[in-house]
């Protein structure tokens, strides 16, 4: 069974959100177990306190190291070692190949949520293995980073979806962004469905879903689109010579 604590503040809010439909239904069938564990629990002061004001002078308060450590080696010791990962604005960016990683090259990971203006520096050169970030932006604490990686990795583990072509077709999963998606009514708003995903013609449906796969990157993140090999498979230089033909202004002859 895959497992993931999460270090936090704020354990009952973020539990409750991720005890809630798919994951939810996750740990009800044993595939997976996400517990949270409040870092207040594990201050020796009777007010509870886990943060204090920063060495050196500056705004705001730090987490102190020590609550932290004690809650991170009672989730060691009572549960065995796992990766931890602290969630921080100098992190390296979150991405689906981390995702990926994480999913299946780990089975258990430790999640530190940090508040104010972050953690004691001890604390992650002692207990952490790596820091992440959602992009390039500040938030108020760890906890939408823990939310979201736990999210993006449980998914990936083995039986919390149905079956791997759930999220082998989506955006990221091959350096694609996914092709557009349709359902009922066939019209509305007076806009159509695309007329080939009425078809019934499966392979059709096939070669239109990757070619605005590769159409939709193009044009939405072409620093995606650079990094693809689109020309080692007949398939492909087939697709893109089509592409070409079809929408010359995205696909100049050149390229």
């Amino acid at each position: 069974m895959y497992r993931i604590d999460i270090l936090t503040l704020f354990d009952l809010t973020v539990g409750d959100v991720l005890s809630e439909s798919i994951l939810g239904r996750a740990q009800e069938r044993g595939y997976l177990t996400i517990e949270t564990h409040q870092i207040r629990d594990y201050t020796l002061n009777k007010q509870k306190q886990v943060d204090d004001y920063p060495y050196g002078g500056g705004r705001g308060a730090v987490m102190q190291a020590d609550p932290l450590y004690q809650c991170w080696k009672h989730v060691v010791d009572t549960y065995g070692p796992g990766r931890t990962i602290y969630f921080s604005p100098a992190g390296k960016t979150f991405c689906q190949a981390d995702a990926k990683r994480l999913a299946f090259e780990e089975t258990h990971l430790i999640l530190v949520c940090g508040h104010y203006e972050g953690i004691d520096e001890r604390f992650i050169e002692e207990c952490v293995d790596e820091e992440l970030s959602l992009g390039d932006f500040v938030l108020t604490g760890g906890e939408i980073p823990a939310m979201a990686v736990t999210d993006a990795v449980s998914r990936l583990v083995p039986g919390v979806l149905p079956d791997p072509e759930c999220f082998e077709h989506e955006s990221h999963w091959d350096g694609l962004l996914e092709y557009p998606q349709y359902s009922r009514p066939e019209e509305w708003h007076g806009r159509k469905v695309p007329s080939i995903l009425l078809s019934g013609n499966h392979a059709a449906i096939a070669k239109w879903r990757r070619m605005q796969a590769i159409l939709r990157t193009k044009r939405r993140r072409p620093d995606m689109y650079e990094k693809l090999d689109l020309s080692s498979t007949k398939e492909d230089v087939k697709l893109m010579k089509e592409l070409r033909e079809e929408y010359p202004e995205d696909f100049p002859s050149q390229s």
